[in-house]
C-alpha cells in the first residue's frame, strides 16, 4: 500500500479571487485518480475573517457530475494552520481534515465543498487558484459554482492509501515455458548477430 498525496490542483494563490462554500454556496472540482485509491484526507486554502476559525465542511465525492455525492458525503471537522494576510484584508488560511472516504479506481471525479461552518458564524471562501502550478495527472481542475456555473478551479489536495499494479516473482519461480522460449530465441538471434560480425 501507497500512502500519501492522490491528487494536488497546485499551491495557494490567495490574492485573487476565492468562492463561498457555506449560506447555500457549493463549489465541485474534478480531480483524476491514477489508480485504485481510499481516500482519507482532504486539505484546501480559504479566506476567513480575519481572527476567524473554519471548524468544519461538508465534503461530498461523486463520480456522476458536479454537485453530486452518490460516493461519499460527510461533515469533515478542520484544523486550522498556516495562514497570512492577503491584500483584501482576510486571513488566508490552510484547512486540513481526515475522514473515512471511498475506495475509488482510477479514473475521474467531482469533489464539492458546502456547509462550511466558522467559530464566529461568517462566510468562509474557497480559494481560487486556477490550478497553477499543480502537478497531478489530470490537472488542473475544472470547476463550477452552484449559483453561477464555470469557474476557476481551486487549491486543494486530496490524499489516501492506494495500490499499486506492480506484480513481483518470488525466487525460486520457474519461468513460464513461453518465457524460456523468448529467452532461447533471443541467445540464438545474439549468436547470429556475432557470427556474422565475426566472419
Amino acid at each position: 500500500m501507497a500512502q500519501g498525496t492522490v491528487y494536488d490542483n497546485g499551491p495557494v494563490n490567495g490574492q485573487v479571487d476565492a468562492w463561498t462554500i457555506n449560506f447555500g454556496f457549493a463549489v465541485s472540482d474534478t480531480f483524476h485518480l491514477t489508480g485504485s485509491t481510499t481516500l482519507s484526507d482532504i486539505s484546501f486554502w480559504a479566506w476567513v475573517e480575519p481572527g476567524d476559525t473554519a471548524t468544519s465542511v461538508e465534503v461530498a465525492i461523486s463520480s456522476a457530475g458536479y454537485f453530486g455525492n452518490e460516493l461519499f458525503d460527510g461533515t469533515v471537522s478542520l484544523a486550522q494552520s498556516n495562514c497570512f494576510s492577503n491584500n483584501f484584508g482576510f486571513d488566508v488560511c490552510q484547512e486540513s481534515g481526515n475522514f473515512s472516504g471511498p475506495s475509488l479506481g482510477a479514473g475521474n471525479y467531482y469533489l464539492t465543498l458546502e456547509n462550511a461552518a466558522t467559530s464566529a458564524g461568517n462566510p468562509l471562501y474557497w480559494d481560487e487558484n486556477s490550478g497553477v502550478g499543480c502537478q497531478s495527472n489530470g490537472c488542473p481542475s475544472s470547476a463550477q459554482e452552484n449559483t453561477l456555473g464555470t469557474i476557476p478551479s481551486e487549491a486543494f489536495t486530496l490524499s489516501g492509501s492506494g495500490t499499486t499494479t506492480t506484480s513481483t516473482t518470488t525466487s525460486g519461480t520457474t519461468p513460464e515455458p513461453s518465457s524460456i522460449m523468448l529467452f532461447g530465441s533471443g541467445i540464438l538471434g545474439l549468436a547470429g548477430v556475432l557470427r556474422r560480425k565475426l566472419f
